[in-house]
């Protein structure tokens, strides 16, 4: 006899035995009770969740010879001709092969024809949603006005694609992801009942891969006892699926969280080495960085993970590492990771991008503690003590020397009239700090134009409006970008648009790649330092002022603000220096 798989062995034989739909199989056997079986049902659900052998049950259960009743027999000549597809009273066929009207003109024109054996002639059509539009229009009327002895059951995967008149007529069930411990569970009696060795770790990684679909992890099963036998643990299932072990994840997140870039980044070369999908990869990170935001914010009284209790104790501890607006940026970078590995050819260096700029965002100083400690100073008081990790120096060789610090700023005394005047702020009325400031949403407008364009913006800055011209900038290692958007055919055009609706005026927009001595200007330093202090905090001291020059007009001026004790506690506390003073 041929061997026969474990997903079509074990296949669901009555509602108890279907995985995780509860709200589905309760409703159908109440109505079956009752005696209120709609003539039309659409099971909706991704694959492996039990659409197919949901409706074969309720045909079993209709048509057995002790029925309808919500428990078929199993043994009778329908219920066992149904379990075999060979019965001529349900008939089971596949959209996908068979999409025109004229195979559902066929259906219609034998829908008048009484049931061979049982009080029921069941149709299931699987993928409705790949009928032609002809063929649902042909549907419609017989669907909405069967035969008593007709009940259609359609099932698909993509609901959206089926038209409003047929699910109208329809009563409708979604089937649900089954969540990783059903899986667990059931895989452990199908183990047991096939007397093989499985450990709680292979189960639990077999259950990941699956990603709610029961038949997937049957049939992974099904593959690990054919390479490994009856004894599997888990690196069989790792080795054999691409999968990166749970620990592993859990590593590589917990030096992310530490700012330990260089640790992250061997972690990455290691998975790379072992063929790991590195899109997974990614992947499988955002859903573990998002579990840590959950246990940050729901505490203790968290519900609706889908983990084990060990894992739950270690996203707990990974959550007290740092606060949840610094999880939100870490999630933030990967997901626009994610989309963007789809149109790289080196995903690797992408992904290791990526964390180096997770890590950085896990522990420098956040906007809110600077309006803190600025707040703080102006009320006179010392602030409060500000968290500040050097990520670079995760980076830097022992040996290396560090940079001299900045020699203090001398304490002289303080003019009446410095000491009562406030710290200047950045003028917003400038051009290009506003351009700086809502670059984000300009290049969001270019990118409902030019989809692509918005990928090569991300890397660039701009740097200078003089009279209507704006000059866009791009860092060295970006240099492509630059003329790839220029060959995008709505490129620039989109780039011009979204600049002159935000400065409220018509200019013209040139791209330039920046040397390696090439340094922003004023304008947009002061920006960066506003918005982004994340930049700043990892970037190296500035050099030391230069020389005072005699004290008239406007040197005089940068002599009365260095020794405003206000300034002078703010150049101390960011190692800064000014850089610009505007009246």
């Amino acid at each position: 006899m041929a061997y026969e798989v474990l997903a079509r062995k074990w296949r669901p034989q009555l509602f108890t035995d279907v995985v995780g739909q509860d709200h589905v199989t309760q409703t159908l056997k109440n109505a079956i009770e009752t005696d209120r079986v709609a003539h039309a049902y659409l099971f909706v659900g991704p694959r492996g969740t039990g659409k197919t052998s949901t409706a074969r049950i309720l045909a079993k259960a209709l048509n057995c010879q002790k029925g309808p009743t919500p428990v078929p027999c199993g043994v009778c000549d329908s219920c066992r001709e149904i379990m075999a597809g060979n019965c001529l009273d349900v008939l089971e066929f596949d959209a996908a092969s068979n999409t025109g009207v004229d195979y559902i003109r066929d259906l219609r024109d034998t829908v008048s024809y009484a049931p061979a054996r049982g009080p029921f002639k069941i149709y299931i059509i699987d993928e409705v949603h790949m009928l032609s539009p002809g063929a649902f229009n042909a549907l419609l009327k017989t669907l909405e006005e069967p035969p008593r002895h007709v009940k259609f059951v359609f099932a698909t995967t993509e609901p959206q694609k089926v038209p409003a008149t047929i699910i109208s007529r329809c009563q409708r069930f979604d089937l649900r992801r089954i969540s990783a411990r059903d899986i667990v569970q059931r895989l452990a009696e199908i183990a047991q009942a096939e007397q093989v060795d499985i450990d709680a770790d292979a189960l639990l990684a077999i259950a990941r891969g699956a990603e709610g679909g029961l038949r997937d992890a049957e049939s992974a099963l099904d593959q690990l006892i054919a390479f490994r036998g009856k004894k599997i643990q888990e690196s069989d299932v790792l080795s054999v699926f691409g999968l990166v072990a749970r620990r592993t994840l859990e590593s590589l997140a917990e030096a992310v969280l530490k700012g330990e870039a260089l640790q992250a980044l061997r972690i990455v070369a290691e998975l790379d080495r072992a063929g790991k999908d590195i899109q997974r990869l990614v992947q499988e990170l955002i859903e573990h960085f998002r579990n840590i935001l959950i246990c940050s914010y729901a505490g203790e009284n968290i519900t609706g993970l889908d983990i084990t209790e060990t894992q739950l104790d270690t996203l707990y501890a990974q959550a007290k590492l740092t606060d949840p607006a610094r999880i939100l940026r870490i999630v933030e970078v990967l997901t626009e990771t994610d989309g963007r590995l789809r149109y790289t050819l080196s995903k690797r260096t992408l992904f290791e991008m990526a964390l180096v700029r997770c890590s950085r965002a896990a522990v420098v100083v956040t906007l809110e503690q600077i309006l803190e400690q600025l707040q703080s100073l102006q009320r006179g008081g010392p602030g409060p003590a500000m968290m500040v990790t050097e990520a670079k120096a995760s980076f830097a060789p022992a040996a290396a020397s560090q940079p001299p610090a900045r020699a203090p700023i001398r304490d002289e005394p303080a003019k009446a009239v410095a000491a009562s005047r406030a710290a200047p702020t950045v003028d917003d009325s400038d051009p290009i700090v506003k351009l700086s400031r809502n670059w984000h949403e300009i290049v969001e407008k270019v990118g409902h134009v030019a989809s692509l364009a918005k990928t090569y913006l991300l890397d660039a800055k701009p740097l200078r409006l003089v009279g209507n011209h704006v000059t866009i900038g791009f860092d060295p290692e970006f240099a492509a970008s630059k003329d790839k958007i220029n060959q995008i055919p709505r490129g620039p055009r989109a780039v011009q648009r979204a600049i002159s609706d935000t400065l409220q005026r018509e200019v013209t927009v040139d791209f330039m790649v920046l040397d390696a001595k090439s340094t922003l200007p004023g304008d947009f330093k002061m920006q960066s330092v506003t918005e982004s202090p994340s930049t700043e905090a990892d970037a190296p001291p500035a050099a030391p002022l230069p020389p005072e020059p005699p004290k008239t007009g406007a040197a005089k001026n940068r002599q009365e603000w260095v020794n405003n004790p206000l300034v002078r506690k703010t150049l101390e506390m960011f190692n800064g220096g000014i850089v610009d003073i505007r009246e």
